[in-house]
């Protein structure tokens, strides 16, 4: 990211599948492992897909501080990686960890917990799904 970070490490096999935007990051998703929570979304470049495949605590790119963090170094809410995958477009990659404490830096358990724009289980809408605009409903569990 900066002349002064050393070329990465990572597997020239997995960079050659990367797609990476413009800025060389590829988006990280982060789940729970075991119960398919999503926790929040990061950015990686190679050097912090290395470091997350290698050392086994999610490393991401701060975008705004332009350097890496290791997720809980700070915090001490560390997130044990279990598993990486990439997309089947390989542009996004899903990181799964067990999560010691929150995973949002505002101390909510996830980063999607405080603006939820829609919750069809909580309206007693599950299965349904309205087109924008048209207020016609169609059943999603019959595609």
């Amino acid at each position: 990211m900066t002349s002064s970070v050393p070329a990465s490490a990572l597997d020239p096999a997995v960079a050659a599948r990367l797609k990476r935007g413009a800025d060389g990051l590829v988006p990280a998703v982060a789940q729970q492992y075991d119960t398919g929570e999503v926790l929040m979304l990061g950015w990686m470049d190679d050097e912090a897909l290395h470091r997350t495949l290698t050392t086994g605590r999610a490393t991401y790119w701060s975008r705004s501080r332009r350097e890496y963090w290791v997720k809980g170094d700070t915090s001490g809410h560390v997130q044990w990686v279990k598993s990486v995958a990439l997309d089947c477009d390989a542009d996004t990659v899903l990181v799964k960890v067990d999560q010691i404490g929150a995973a949002c830096h505002t101390g909510d358990r996830t980063c999607f917990d405080a603006d939820v724009l829609l919750d069809a289980d909580a309206a007693g809408t599950a299965g349904t799904a309205e087109a924008p605009g048209t207020g016609a409903r169609s059943d999603r569990t019959a595609q």
